[in-house]
């Protein structure tokens, strides 16, 4: 059940990319010396720090490297804080091939290549989807935001929450969720957030979210590079690396939620086996 949780977190974000001009801003380094502060201090720096938006638009690539499937993309990401989270594959020309929203309430995910799509709540799902893991971590993690497995947010009364160490180039944060799994977060000596990582409690499975190559947008630093793998005994069982190239925040986005009359519906267990038949 671990294992399949873990892998399940992954396959929400890497099931989108297996099926289907700006101005350079400023580079932003990160610190690897830590200072120990106060735990309550450390934490308000790490919120104060967080990535701010009401509305989030970026314009992405993504390349996908999984057991037997490689893939490159054009991906457009939207978000509207603690409502939606919007990816629209668009490998030529602009044109949507595949689509997947996730809400506070369930997940839409739209297959244009073969005329179907989900929809599902996540009580429907209850079984084939993480338990305490939500649709607001899942923003957290496209965000680079840090987050309690299960919760919306994080206010002061919760920082005894986390385990904190302070030590060497970058200090590590830690909470475990209510299946035992072990969420291990990294941050530099300005409480930016580095990594996310989930381990089950053997440490043979992980789901590993790198941040890097920060850049200010919007007065603020966000990674332009997000490193995604799947870990199995510390081997790589598949990667995504999505490449920024183009935030906007605080303008309005529209969430298209249209779905064709003709497509075909079908369950999420539908598509997770067609693509793991897919690889045989």
């Amino acid at each position: 059940m671990v294992k399949e949780t873990i892998r399940t977190i992954g396959t929400i974000v890497l099931i989108v990319f297996l099926l289907a001009g700006c101005k350079t801003p400023a580079r932003v380094g990160t610190v690897d010396v830590v200072e120990a502060k106060a735990h309550a201090d450390f934490f308000d720096s790490m919120q104060k720090q967080a990535f701010r938006y009401e509305t989030f638009f970026a314009r992405a690539n993504v390349d996908l490297d999984a057991p037997g499937k490689s893939f490159s993309s054009r991906v457009d990401i939207k978000m509207v804080r603690d409502s939606a989270l919007q990816l629209s594959v668009q490998p030529l020309l602009g044109i949507e091939l595949f689509r997947a929203e996730f809400t506070g309430e369930g997940l839409t995910i739209v297959d244009r290549m073969n005329k179907r799509y989900v929809s599902e709540s996540y009580a429907a799902l209850k079984g084939e989807l993480p338990v305490a893991f939500n649709y607001y971590n899942l923003q957290a993690l496209f965000s680079n935001h840090l987050f309690i497995p299960g919760q919306q947010g994080i206010d002061r009364k919760q920082y005894n929450r986390f385990k904190l160490k302070q030590e060497g180039s970058a200090a590590e944060i830690q909470v475990k969720d209510a299946m035992q799994l072990l969420y291990t977060f990294m941050a530099d000596g300005e409480e930016k957030l580095l990594s996310t990582c989930v381990t089950d409690q053997s440490e043979r499975y992980a789901l590993q979210w790198l941040y890097t190559d920060f850049r200010m947008e919007d007065g603020q630093p966000f990674p332009m590079l997000m490193d995604v793998q799947l870990l199995d005994k510390g081997a790589s069982a598949g990667q995504m690396k999505i490449y920024f190239s183009k935030i906007q925040t605080n303008i309005p986005v529209k969430i298209d939620t249209s779905i064709p009359d003709k497509y075909k519906r079908v369950t999420f267990a539908q598509i997770v086996k067609g693509l793991t038949d897919s690889k045989k």
